[in-house]
Order: structure tokens, then C-alpha cells, then sequence
């Protein structure tokens, strides 16, 4: 769905910080949202972790550079990282070009697949968050 000129697909599940979660048999993928990648504007760098990282929900599991910023990336369940999106390291642009696509970051086996439901989900909840973050970042 299109929301105040973001794309926000609604199937997917919401992180607080902007990276979105899509649900893919039981494991999750996960990737930067529209608003997110508009705002950092040309990512220039992405940390792949290890496979095999444990992951603790809310807890920093890597960072995202730009030209004009630097950002974290937070867990947004526990689990464990199986897989990192290698081409993002030759060509981390793929998150402008195609932040649900292409431009996915990380494969994570969630320690329970419940917890994706502690997201942010639904047109109604994505809008009013969204809504929200737009409001607060126009005032910095």
C-alpha cells in the first residue's frame, strides 16, 4: 500500500526503527522500508554479520552508512542469523533501487515465529506509526 508517498507493503511485519520483516516458511527475511531508505538516501555500506549470530530483539545486530548517515540496524526478533545478503556488499544501492526485492539484508531463523506478531502489522497500525515517524522527523 501507498502511504503519504512511501510504499509500505501490507503482508509484511514492521520494526520500530523502519527495517521491515517478511515471513518465509520459517524463517524471515528482513530488509530496510521505503521511508527508511528515502531518508538515509544512496547507502554506501552495509554490514553483513556472521551466520550464526545470535540475535536478541531491540539488540543492534548491524549498521547501515549513507552519505549523510549512519544508522543501526536492531533485531527484531531473537533468533539467529542464517544468511546475509552478500551482493549488498558490492552494490548496497540494491536497498534504493529495490528495498523489498532484490535489496533484502538478512535471513533469520526466529527462536519462536510468535514473536513477528510483537511487530508492527495491519494497514491501520503501519499508517499510524508511519504517520507518527514522518511528524517527528520533519521537526529534527
Amino acid at each position: 500500500m501507498e502511504l503519504h508517498g512511501y510504499e509500505m507493503p501490507e503482508e509484511l511485519y514492521y520494526e520500530k526503527n523502519h527495517y521491515w520483516v517478511r515471513i518465509d516458511g520459517d524463517i524471515l527475511v528482513m530488509g530496510m522500508d521505503d521511508f527508511a531508505q528515502k531518508m538515509a538516501g544512496d547507502i554506501m555500506f552495509v554490514k553483513i554479520p556472521f551466520a550464526g549470530k545470535k540475535l536478541k530483539a531491540g539488540k543492534k545486530l548491524a549498521q547501515v552508512e549513507s552519505g549523510k548517515w549512519l544508522g543501526k540496524v536492531y533485531a527484531p526478533v531473537n533468533g539467529v542469523l542464517i544468511e546475509g545478503n552478500q551482493a549488498l556488499e558490492t552494490d548496497p544501492m540494491l536497498i534504493n533501487k529495490d528495498c523489498y526485492g532484490e535489496g533484502w539484508m538478512y535471513k533469520i531463523k526466529p527462536a519462536d515465529m510468535g514473536e513477528v506478531e510483537n511487530l508492527i502489522h495491519g494497514s491501520d497500525a503501519v499508517e499510524e506509526w508511519l504517520l507518527a515517524d514522518i511528524e517527528k522527523y520533519k521537526e529534527d
